[in-house]
């Protein structure tokens, strides 16, 4: 545990070059006490690890001092070759430089650790496209990662429904869902988003932009992602379920959060062991769908059109089991 915690903290002061140790304490997740024992205990064994005092001052590492990989342990360096994702790198032109980065990782790891590349490709593939979607990238991919990559202005030509429209915007971010590729961008004051495969042109400015440094790409596209996803419930519904349908709801929920909220929101369960649940839907008719497959372990309270519904096909199906009961006698 020690050994793996030195060499994360001589690997933090190369990627950053000065940190004080309360920096790196935090990272390290030990205490500043731990911090000054690790150093004292890197400068016995020979690492140039420098204190800089001062209130800018902090611990870095002299001479352009570097380590080789040599303290990876065999599931590390494995897990490296996972991060690499050349199908999405390749989609963005990366292709060479992944290949390159893998090749210098191979030569800086130990003979004994050489194999992971091969161990990791013959055990673990990424697929990311969804099925029956065309596995070819968009067109304009390339382009716009590169703007991403060099915080390049860009001008867009766009297919918005039937008609096509220009947009001038800072690029932020590319993102990778369910096999569709989509830009984050910024427009004066907004972040919006774009799907790459509805861009038919792109002109690449050679000014860059100032980027917001606090912006946090994956956070927005969570937000974005629950925000869509609660724009689309305009129903609700109504449901008394048994405690094996309160299990099984989970999984045909439109959205996991939209279950917690409801579940969170219920009251304890009444004597026959069923909880009364609000759950907010996309439609009546998608609900209807949905909570059939749950049979007798759901009864809907509210609105009535759908609890109608839900009783006639109980009793369409009642009657479909009775005639075949029928039938065999």
């Amino acid at each position: 545990m020690r050994a793996s915690r030195l060499i994360s903290l001589v690997l933090l002061l190369q990627s950053r070059e000065t940190m004080t140790a309360a920096e790196l304490a935090r990272e390290l997740e030990v205490s500043e006490r731990t911090v000054y024992r690790d150093v004292l205990a890197l400068s016995a064994a020979g690492v140039p690890v420098y204190a800089d005092r001062g209130r800018a001052g902090g611990y870095r590492l002299l001479g352009g001092y570097r380590t080789r990989l040599t303290g990876l342990t065999r599931d590390e360096a494995e897990a490296l070759f996972l991060a690499g994702l050349p199908g999405p790198a390749g989609d963005m032109g990366l292709a060479d430089a992944v290949t390159a980065a893998e090749l210098k990782v191979l030569a800086a790891l130990p003979p004994s650790l050489r194999d992971a590349a091969a161990r990791t490709g013959q055990r673990f593939h990424l697929d990311v496209p969804g099925w029956f979607r065309e596995a070819a990238p968009p067109a304009r991919l390339t382009e716009l990662a590169g703007a991403v990559w060099r915080d390049r202005e860009v001008r867009l030509r766009y297919r918005r429904g039937d008609r096509e429209v220009t947009r001038e915007l800072r690029p932020y971010g590319l993102v990778l869902k369910s096999g569709v590729w989509y830009l984050v961008g910024r427009v004066g004051d907004d972040h919006r988003t774009y799907r790459v495969d509805r861009v038919t042109e792109v002109a690449v400015g050679a000014a860059t932009f100032e980027r917001d440094e606090h912006f946090d790409l994956a956070g927005y596209w969570r937000e974005q992602g629950e925000a869509f996803l609660r724009s689309m419930l305009r129903a609700e519904v109504t449901v008394r379920l048994s405690p094996a349908g309160l299990r099984r709801l989970r999984h045909l929920a439109d959205a996991p959060f939209v279950y917690d909220e409801a579940v969170a929101a219920a009251e304890g369960p009444d004597g026959q062991g069923r909880v009364v649940l609000r759950l907010p839907v996309e439609s009546v008719e998608v609900a209807y769908a949905q909570l059939l497959s749950l049979g007798p372990e759901v009864e809907v309270l509210d609105p009535p059109e759908l609890r109608r519904r839900m009783a006639e096909a109980a009793m369409r199906s009642a009657a479909l089991y009775a005639n075949a009961d029928t039938a065999q006698r």
